[in-house]
């Protein structure tokens, strides 16, 4: 199979606009969490948020859009990618050829405008604007119009995994001759659509998130998109390079609608087929971005599963406590942030930690260190069961 490599990346979250930015606040320890000021909820100013310091406005002058129809999501979808089709330094024909795969994964898409799509669907007239952003694929129909683009385009909805799955699936592509070169990525707004429905599973925190501590009481929402720029070995040319994709496997323990096996079954057979792809041991790993929602089941399973994984547990953190879940774009921002960890050769301080989990006591990371990282492993777990595990390597 062909070697995958990373050679551009761009991302924008609540700690940041572009990679530089979002590396700065990760070193600092800073949180992005806090009061919504765009989010039009009656939650906005009760639950906390890891919402993107730009209003859509802004954003839309930023990269000069004025299309109607476009939602929040692909205008940050949009930013992203720009930054790293950018950082890769591809030309027109590369990004317009038939050899270019688009992949990218969201749970709401354009229906982050939930009252407006309320509105189209009992109007009796031709609807509004945003009529043709409702459908899932939208954003990706969005940026492959933008950028006039030819080859295979794909959207994947595996709820929290679904950025994960499309690395993996633009991998893949790549591996079996569907695809010369891939950008492959991630992208949820903040929207009612999630905020009501998290909010009816009672598992929004009032207070800023806990991954992996005792007293964990939930997760924070939070939005942001990021893409990765996926080449083979053969047409590297001595672009700048940085990281291999090594391994990856998804699972699905098919327990409940939205929790995990109590064991940890789906957790623990991804990571382990990630290894098995990558050819690596657990003690190989030298760290984990764990998917650390804060929420009671999500890391009490995870915990498990990595016991069973792992003899000695490496260090690791979980970034959702500086930017929130991000649900469909948490598995490319994580992996962004992962291959940081390699490219800078250190770690992050992972927040809000006090006390272990009683049952399994991981502690995770609470400093930023510089350290010796070759393999990363960077999972990310779905409603339903849907497992996904990453693992990224030093070139």
């Amino acid at each position: 199979m062909a070697r995958i490599f990373v050679t551009g990346m761009g991302v924008i979250s609540a700690i940041g606009n572009s990679v530089a930015e979002n590396l700065v606040s990760l070193r600092e320890g800073k949180c992005g969490i806090g009061t919504s000021s765009f989010l039009d909820s009656k939650y906005a100013s009760t639950l906390p948020f890891g919402e993107v310091k730009w209003s859509s406005e802004a954003l839309k002058s930023e990269l000069d859009i004025h299309t109607k129809g476009i939602t929040r999501t692909s205008l940050l979808a949009l930013h992203a990618c720009n930054e790293a089709i950018k950082d890769a330094e591809w030309s027109r024909e590369e990004l317009s050829s038939s050899d270019t795969a688009l992949i990218g994964g969201t749970t709401v898409g354009g229906m982050c405008l939930t009252d407006e799509l309320y509105h189209d669907s009992k109007a009796g007239e031709n609807g509004s604007e945003y009529l043709t952003s409702y459908d899932c694929a939208s954003v990706n129909i969005f940026l492959q119009q933008h950028y006039k683009m030819n080859g295979i385009a794909n959207t994947i909805n595996t709820a929290c995994s679904s950025a994960a799955n499309a690395i993996m699936y633009g991998a893949r592509l790549m591996q079996h001759g569907f695809a010369k070169r891939a950008i492959v990525g991630g992208f949820d707004s903040l929207a009612k659509f999630t905020v009501n429905g998290f909010n009816a599973l009672h598992i929004l925190s009032d207070k800023l998130c806990k991954p992996f501590d005792q007293k964990r009481k939930g997760l924070n929402l939070g939005e942001g998109a990021a893409f990765l720029i996926l080449e083979k070995e053969e047409d590297l040319n001595g672009k700048k390079v940085y990281a291999e994709l090594t391994g990856f496997a998804n699972s699905n323990d098919a327990f409940h609608p939205s929790s995990l096996s109590d064991e940890g079954d789906g957790p623990y057979i991804a990571m382990k087929k990630a290894l098995g792809i990558a050819g690596l041991q657990s003690k190989d790993i030298s760290f984990i971005n764990v998917h650390g929602t804060g929420t009671e089941n999500n890391d009490l399973c995870e915990s498990k599963a990595i016991l069973r994984l792992f003899e000695n547990i490496p260090p690791f953190t979980s970034t959702k406590s500086n930017i929130g879940h991000t649900l469909g774009a948490a598995g490319a921002i994580e992996a962004v942030y992962s291959i940081l960890n390699i490219e800078q050769q250190e770690v992050f301080p992972h927040l809000n930690f006090e006390n272990g989990i009683t049952e399994t006591n991981l502690i995770p990371l609470q400093n930023r260190q510089q350290m010796n990282v070759r393999h990363v492993m960077s999972n990310s777990f779905g409603f339903g069961g849907n497992c996904s595990s990453l693992i990224f390597s030093k070139y």
